[in-house]
C-alpha cells in the first residue's frame, strides 16, 4: 500500500540489514536525498509521490533484559548504511478491531520513530511535526498515521514515535522506584518520547528540518500525552508549540505515587509474582506474552511526584509551571458515540429507553445521574445509545477541553477548535459499523482529514476534501508559528484575548467553519465543571 520507491539502485539499498550494511563501507556518497547520516549512522530511505520518508529508525536501546523497566538508553552506532524503508516493531499490546492489530505484538523491541520530508533542498530547515499516537497508553504505534501528504501540503518535516505501553511502559512498584534516579517509577512511555525528542534536537537538521521549531501533536492517549510533556520540567526546551486532540480527558490526571505502586504489587502478583522482595527479579524474567496477559483490568498512565512530573499537569497549568509555549486544543462534537457504541450496540445490547436510567445511575452514582437524566432525556436524541453518548463525550472530552482552555491561557497561546462535521464517515475501525449506528463526528475521526489513517484512503465526498484541506491549512500555519489560519476562513481565537470562543470546523452545507462562543452550553458544562472529580 506504501508508495513506490523510485529505482531498483534505491529499493536495493533500502533493504539492507544492519549486519549487511556493515559491509556497504562508512563513506557513502552524499548526493542522494534518501542517504542521510544521523549521529548513530547512515540511513538509507526511499523517495515516494509525497516527497522521503525513512521509517524503523532506532532512537533509544533495545528495552529488554536488564534493561527492562528503565529509562531509555542511547542508540548504540551502527557501521555502513542502515536500511529505513519499512516500519519497525509494534511495542507490546493486545490485538485490536484496528486494521493490521489483528495479532497481539509481544515485540520489546520497539523503541522506532519514522521520518517524512518534503522534496527539495534539506538545508532549508523547515518546522517539525512529532506525532504521539493514540491508544489508550496500551496501543497503537507510530504507523498508525501516513502523514506524507500532510508534509508535503504544508512543507513541515512529520516525525512519528513508538514508545512502551501499558505495563511495559508504565508499571511503578517500590522496587524499580528505588532503581529510579528520583524515586519514582512508571513513566517509561512518556520518558521514552522525551528521548524521541532528544533525537529530533540532534538529527533533524540532517532531514531539512529546524530543530528549534519544534510542534508535538498527537490524538487521543497520544494527545494526553502532550499536555503531560507540557507539564513536566525534563521536557523543557525540547519543543516549541504542542497539538492536543481529544486529549484533555479525565483533566489530562496522573496516578500519584501511592496508587501506582499499589497497583503495581498487584499487578505483580497476578503475573505470578507475589512476593515483594523478589517481585522485580521475577517480573523481569517473565516472557512479554505474560506481562500482556496480566495487565489487563489496570490503569496504565504517568505518574506524578518526581522529576518528570512534580505536580498534576492542571496543578502545572494554573500555578505557571508548564512550558509557556503555544497550544492547539480541541475535541470532537460527538467524541461519545464511539464508546457508547462499543458498551451497547457493538455488543448487539442496544440500550434501551427503560434502561436507560439505570444506564446513568451506574455510570454516575444516583445523585448526579439523576441530574444527568434531567440534562439529557431520550426525547432530545435519535436513541438510548446516543442520548448516553452525549453525556459522556460532553464529560469526558468537550468540557475538559474548554477547561484546559482556560487552564492554559494563564501561560501563553491558546487556540480552540472543535470538529463538528457530524457527516464525517466512520474511521476505518468502524467503517462497516457505520453503515447502521450514526457515529457523527465521533472520538478519532478527525485523525482522517488530516493523515492517511492506517494508510488507508478516506472516502471524503467534495466537502469533505474541502474541509480536509482547510484542516491541514491551519494544523500547518500553527506549526509554521503562527495562529491557526486557512485561506478564505476564521482564524482560531485566542483564549488569552477570546475565551471561550472555539473554532467549530464545519463543511459548507453545515455552514462552514465558524466562531462560537456557545459549545460550554452546548455540552452543558455547568453541570459536569460542578460534577465531582471522579464522576464516571
Amino acid at each position: 500500500m506504501w508508495a513506490a520507491v523510485s529505482g531498483s539502485l534505491a529499493l536495493a539499498a533500502a533493504l539492507l540489514t544492519p549486519q549487511a550494511a556493515q559491509a556497504a563501507g562508512s563513506n557513502p556518497p552524499t548526493k542522494d536525498a534518501t542517504l542521510v547520516r544521523t549521529d548513530a549512522g547512515w540511513l538509507r530511505g526511499e523517495s515516494t509521490a509525497e516527497g522521503r520518508q525513512f521509517l524503523g529508525i532506532p532512537y533509544a536501546r533495545r528495552p529488554v533484559g536488564a534493561l527492562r523497566w528503565k529509562e531509555p538508553r542511547p542508540v548504540k552506532p551502527w557501521h555502513g548504511v542502515r536500511g529505513a524503508s519499512s516500519f519497525g516493531n509494534r511495542c507490546v499490546q493486545s490485538a485490536s478491531w484496528d486494521p493490521g492489530y489483528e495479532n497481539p505484538s509481544h515485540t520489546e523491541d520497539c523503541l522506532d520513530l519514522n521520518v517524512y520530508a518534503p522534496d527539495g533542498d534539506p538545508a532549508r530547515q523547515r518546522p517539525v511535526m512529532v506525532w504521539l499516537h493514540g491508544g489508550g497508553l496500551t496501543a497503537g504505534a507510530g504507523e498508525d498515521i501516513v502523514p506524507d501528504a500532510f508534509a508535503r501540503r504544508t512543507g513541515t518535516v512529520v516525525v512519528t514515535v513508538n514508545y512502551r505501553l501499558g505495563a511495559m511502559g508504565f508499571l511503578a512498584t517500590e522496587g524499580l522506584d528505588g532503581e529510579a534516579a528520583d524515586r519514582v517509577s512508571g513513566n517509561y512511555g512518556m520518558l521514552d518520547q522525551q528521548a524521541a525528542l532528544r533525537w529530533v534536537r540532534a538529527n533533524i537538521g540532517s532531514f531539512g528540518g529546524d530543530r528549534h521549531r519544534v510542534t508535538i501533536a498527537g490524538e487521543s492517549a497520544g494527545g494526553r500525552s502532550v499536555c503531560t510533556q507540557l507539564a513536566s520540567p525534563t521536557a523543557d526546551g525540547l519543543y516549541r508549540a504542542g497539538i492536543v486532540e481529544s486529549g484533555a480527558y479525565g483533566d489530562c490526571a496522573a496516578r500519584e505515587r501511592q496508587q501506582a505502586t499499589t497497583q503495581g504489587a498487584e499487578f505483580a502478583r497476578k503475573a505470578g509474582c507475589p512476593d515483594a522482595a523478589t517481585a522485580l527479579a521475577c517480573l523481569r524474567k517473565k516472557p512479554a506474552a505474560e506481562i500482556l496477559a496480566a495487565q489487563a483490568g489496570f490503569d496504565w498512565g504517568p505518574v506524578a511526584g518526581g522529576d518528570f512530573l512534580p505536580v498534576q499537569p492542571e496543578k502545572a497549568y494554573e500555578d505557571g509551571s508548564a512550558s509557556r509555549v503555544p497550544v492547539l486544543n480541541g475535541a470532537n462534537s460527538d467524541e461519545g458515540r464511539l464508546f457508547a457504541y462499543g458498551q451497547f450496540d457493538g455488543q448487539g445490547k442496544p440500550l434501551t429507553e427503560e434502561q436507560y436510567p439505570g444506564a446513568l445511575t451506574r455510570m454516575y452514582g444516583a445523585e448526579l445521574g439523576a441530574k444527568v437524566l434531567k440534562r439529557y432525556p431520550v426525547s432530545g436524541h435519535a436513541s438510548p445509545t446516543h442520548a448516553y453518548a452525549a453525556a459522556q463525550g460532553d464529560m469526558m472530552f468537550a468540557c475538559t477541553a474548554l477547561r484546559m482552555d482556560r487552564a492554559l491561557a494563564g501561560r501563553g497561546p491558546v487556540y480552540a477548535y472543535e470538529f463538528a462535521d457530524r457527516t464525517s464517515p466512520p474511521f476505518a475501525s468502524i467503517r462497516e459499523a457505520g453503515k447502521t449506528f450514526d457515529f457523527g463526528a465521533t472520538h478519532v475521526n478527525e485523525v482522517q482529514y488530516l493523515f492517511k489513517h492506517f494508510g488507508l484512503p478516506t472516502p471524503l465526498d467534495a466537502e469533505q476534501r474541502d474541509l480536509a484541506r482547510q484542516m491541514v491549512q491551519y494544523w500547518g500555519s500553527f506549526i509554521h508559528g503562527g495562529a491557526p489560519r486557512a485561506e478564505g476562513q476564521p482564524t482560531a481565537p485566542d483564549q488569552r484575548t477570546r475565551p471561550g470562543t472555539v473554532l467549530s470546523l464545519r463543511t459548507a452545507s453545515a455552514g462552514g467553519n465558524a466562531l462560537s462562543t456557545t459549545l460550554g452550553d452546548d455540552h452543558r458544562c455547568d453541570l459536569w465543571d460542578s460534577a465531582p472529580a471522579d464522576a464516571g
